[in-house]
């Protein structure tokens, strides 16, 4: 009876059994496959140590591969089941809307487009800054609830990006930024009155998409509250910019690859992408109509003050 057992136990596991190399290289695919998605929580869940050439990563990446290569290796026998449990996970993962085969290629791309291409981080602002200027007058002119500021919001979304496939997730981000292009492509900077510090509601400024920066900012922060996005507005002395909640670092990092691969890639073409990093770890994505695309260059490194929509 034993040896009965025995045998039969030993064809289940040469039925199992892949033929050499077929073994060693679907050990590898797989190998592969299961790193990314692990390697992607992993180093977006740690403290980045901030290595030059990435090296950190590189590292990260190398021993999650050494681990799962040594584990697919003890587990070769039952490897056509692990192939067949990894494949269904991935196919009800993509219909149920979850994690699945497009969710794993895209996080692919956008870590190794950062890794190639990383951002540039500036200083992290402090909680408690100088008083905002006009502070008052300023929220009250961002009027977001506006039903003109609304539509007009609704009407850049649908003027660009609107065709842009595969990004469900980050449709928020994607219609900003179609926010963002629309001000921007139309704005006129014209200056104050002589010795007068003016400032425009937001639906003034969408009758000629005229006026200074501070007008710039209101306008931008409004449409962008307007269609749920997070706005703040950051005061440099003689310069107030809008900027744009992107989130943690691996929203950043989607982020880079939509704006220098997908949505901007012209005007994008091998330059940085600029923000700030908050108190809480937040990322704030730069809008300011000097940028040609989101998260150009400051117009002003300096930081005096920061007024944030919640």
């Amino acid at each position: 009876m034993s040896t009965s057992v025995n045998i039969n136990f030993q064809q289940l596991k040469s039925k199992l059994q892949l033929p050499k190399p077929w073994d060693s290289i679907i050990i590898f695919v797989l190998n592969i496959l299961l790193t990314i998605p692990v390697f992607i929580i992993v180093h977006q869940n740690i403290i980045d140590p901030q290595w030059p050439f990435h090296l950190d990563q590189v590292f990260l990446f190398l021993i999650i591969v050494i681990l799962f290569q040594l584990l697919l290796r003890a587990l070769r026998t039952i490897i056509i089941i692990a192939i067949f449990v990894y494949l269904l996970i991935l196919l009800f993962g993509t219909v149920i809307g979850g994690y699945g085969f497009n969710a794993v290629a895209e996080d692919y791309r956008a870590m190794m487009y950062s890794m190639a291409d990383n951002p540039n981080p500036q200083d992290v602002i402090i909680a408690k800054l100088l008083p905002f200027p006009n502070k008052s007058q300023i929220l009250e002119s961002i009027e977001f609830n506006n039903p003109k500021v609304r539509n007009f919001a609704l009407y850049a979304t649908t003027k660009h990006f609107k065709d842009v496939k595969g990004y469900h997730k980050d449709r928020r981000m994607i219609q900003c930024f179609a926010v963002f292009k629309e001000i921007r492509n139309r704005w006129n900077y014209v200056n104050d009155p002589k010795n007068t510090e003016y400032i425009a509601r937001a639906s003034e400024s969408l009758v000629h998409f005229s006026g200074d920066c501070d007008d710039h900012a209101i306008l931008m922060a409004a449409c962008i509250r307007a269609i749920g996005g997070t706005p703040r507005l950051i005061h440099t002395g003689g310069h107030i910019y809008p900027e744009m909640l992107i989130g943690k670092k691996a929203d950043l990092e989607q982020a880079n690859y939509l704006i220098k691969n997908v949505l901007f890639a012209e005007e994008s073409r091998n330059k940085e992408i600029h923000y700030h990093v908050d108190e809480r770890g937040q990322i704030w994505l730069n809008l300011d109509y000097t940028a040609r695309f989101p998260g150009g260059p400051f117009m002003s490194e300096e930081i005096l003050g920061a007024l944030t929509l919640n």
